[in-house]
């Protein structure tokens, strides 16, 4: 029933920043625990950061430090902060949104937005 949309991609230095924006309509946005995967050409969707619908966050491992997760429920948004960003950056990344507890695999989301391209330059 939801609705996501991706926003705030673009073309980055290596040690740049970007702020994606995920932002939902049609649903009761605060009971949806909101995921962020990419994916580059040839790989495998893979898991970036989730946060609850109470605020509990997850990040990737090789990621924690550099990528922060957010929500603001009033607009019904969820953003990721990417800092120090790296050519292994490259991707197109995807918000991804349950009701239902979910974590770090891609199965567990019902409902995904189009994707933004994140392009890092060396």
């Amino acid at each position: 029933q939801v609705q996501l949309v991706e926003s705030g991609g673009g073309l980055a230095q290596a040690g740049g920043s970007l702020r994606l924006s995920c932002a939902a309509s049609g649903g009761a946005f605060v009971n949806y625990v909101v995921g962020w995967f990419r994916q580059a050409p040839g790989k495998e969707r893979e898991f970036v950061a989730r946060i609850s619908w109470s605020g509990n966050i997850y990040y990737a491992g090789s990621l924690r430090g550099r990528f922060f997760i957010s929500r603001d429920n009033g607009k019904s948004t969820v953003y990721l902060q990417m800092n120090s960003l790296k050519p292994e950056d490259t991707a197109v990344y995807y918000c991804a949104a349950d009701p239902r507890y979910t974590g770090t695999r891609a199965d567990q989301y019902d409902y995904w937005g189009q994707g933004t391209q994140v392009t890092v330059s060396s």
